[in-house]
C-alpha cells in the first residue's frame, strides 16, 4: 500500500474510528488503529506478537479495535470498490470486460470458493468441522474480469457439503428467481444464455457452466474446457493474491464467527481498493498467473510457490445436470469450435496444464 493510498483510506475512516481522550487516559489515536489493523491482516501475526510493535495490549486488539476498524473500512469502501450488478446493463460491461481480456462472451463472472481456517466457538462441537479435517467457515465469491470481487458471501460453517453452499446464499436464490436482471438471449452474443464460470466444485446449470469430464474427452471439448479454464482463472488469481497479501489467510484465526466474517470482507474490499489504485505495487504481473500464446506456455504466477491458505472446495459427485443446462453448454462448445475460435486454442487446449484446473467428472 503506497502512502497516498493509506493516507486516502486513513482520512475516510477517521471519523468511524476516532475516539475522544478523557482525563483518565489518551486515546489510541485513528492512526494507530489502521496501522495495527492492516499489520494484523497483512502479516498474519499473533496479537500477543503484535503487542511489541504497536504498544496496544492484545484484548484490546481481540476484542474491540480491529473488528471496529475492519467494519469501518467495510463501510467507506464498499460503495465505490465493491458494487453488485443491479441492471442488464451492468451485467453486460461486466461480460465485455471478459470478451474483451479473456475471450469469453456472455460471462457474468467466475464463481470460486475456499475454506478459511478458524478455531471453533467454544461448545460448537463439530458445527464447523469440514471433512479436509479442520475447523472453517466458507467463502463464496464472484470475481469480475479484473480479478476483483463483485459478490463475497462468507460464515457458512465448514460442515456444508462444498457441492452445495452455493445454494444457501442469496445470490443463488435470486438466480434461481430471475430476479438478478441478466441479460435475455436476444441480447448476448449468437443467443446463449448469459453464464457464469466455475470449475468442479459447482454443478452445471442453465446460467453455471463447468467443464467436461476428462473421461473420453473430443478435440473441440478439450478447447471448451480451455476457454472455460481461461475465464476462470481469475477466480485463481484473486483468492491467490488475496492469501499471498493478507497473510492472516494462512493462518487459523483465533476470534469469533462474526469477527472473522468482518475481516474477511474487509480484507476482499481492500483488495478491490489496491488491485485499482495500486496495481503495480499490489499485484505486479509476475505474481498471476499467464500464458503465453506465440509458444503455447503457461505461466504460474508467483503465489503459487507458497503453500496454500485458502483451501479450494472440493469437487462434487456428479449431479444429473437437466437437458437445456447441457444443451447450452453444447452451443458454447460450438461457438468455441467455430465463429468464436481464436488462433492459439488447439495448441494450449491439448497442452498439459489445463489438466491442473480441470479434473472434472461429469
Amino acid at each position: 500500500m503506497s502512502d497516498d493510498n493509506f493516507n486516502y483510506l486513513l482520512r475516510k475512516v477517521t471519523p468511524l474510528i476516532q475516539k475522544q481522550d478523557t482525563c483518565m487516559r489518551k486515546s489510541i489515536s485513528a492512526e494507530q488503529r489502521l496501522v495495527a489493523t492492516l499489520r494484523f491482516l497483512a502479516t498474519g501475526r499473533s496479537l500477543e506478537d503484535l503487542k511489541f510493535s504497536t504498544a496496544i495490549s492484545p484484548q484490546a486488539l481481540l476484542g474491540v479495535l480491529i473488528p471496529e476498524t475492519c467494519h469501518a473500512i467495510i463501510q467507506v469502501l464498499k460503495g465505490k470498490y465493491f458494487r453488485f450488478p443491479t441492471s442488464s446493463e451492468d451485467w453486460q460491461f461486466i461480460s465485455s470486460q471478459f470478451e474483451e481480456m479473456w475471450n469469453f462472451p456472455n460471462c457474468g463472472g467466475a464463481i470460486d470458493g475456499r475454506h478459511v481456517r478458524i478455531n471453533p466457538p467454544h461448545h460448537s462441537g463439530s458445527l464447523y468441522y469440514n471433512y479436509k479435517g479442520f475447523f472453517s467457515i466458507i467463502i463464496i465469491a464472484i470475481i469480475n474480469a479484473n480479478c476483483e470481487f463483485i459478490m463475497v458471501d462468507v460464515g457458512k460453517n465448514g460442515k456444508f457439503s462444498d457441492g452445495t453452499v452455493i445454494e444457501q446464499t442469496h445470490f443463488y436464490e435470486k438466480l434461481k428467481e430471475k430476479q438478478l436482471k441478466l441479460p435475455e438471449n436476444d441480447e448476448t452474443k449468437e443467443g446463449l444464455n448469459f453464464a457464469f464460470v466455475t470449475d468442479e466444485a459447482f454443478s452445471l446449470q442453465d446460467h453455471i457452466l463447468r467443464p467436461y469430464s476428462q473421461e473420453a474427452l473430443t478435440k473441440e471439448r478439450k478447447v471448451f474446457n480451455y476457454r472455460l479454464a481461461r475465464a476462470r482463472r481469475v477466480a485463481e488469481n484473486a483468492f491467490g493474491l488475496l492469501a499471498n497479501r493478507f497473510r492472516i489467510f494462512r493462518t487459523t484465526i483465533n476470534l469469533s464467527p462474526h469477527k472473522i466474517e468482518l475481516v474477511v470482507m474487509a480484507c476482499c474490499l481492500l483488495h478491490n481498493f489496491l488491485r485499482r489504485s495500486n496495481t503495480d505495487e499490489y499485484s505486479p504481473i509476475s505474481l498471476l498467473d499467464r500464458e503465453v500464446t506465440e509458444d503455447a506456455t503457461f505461466i504460474p504466477g508467483d503465489w503459487r510457490t507458497e503453500s496454500a491458505g485458502l483451501v479450494s472446495l472440493q469437487y462434487m459427485e456428479a449431479q444429473k445436470p437437466e437437458a437445456s443446462a447441457k444443451l447450452n453448454r453444447l452451443k458454447y462448445l460450438e461457438y468455441f469450435n467455430g465463429p468464436g475460435a481464436v488462433e492459439w486454442q488447439d495448441a494450449m487446449a491439448l497442452n498439459d496444464y489445463s489438466i491442473e484446473y480441470e479434473t472434472f467428472d461429469v
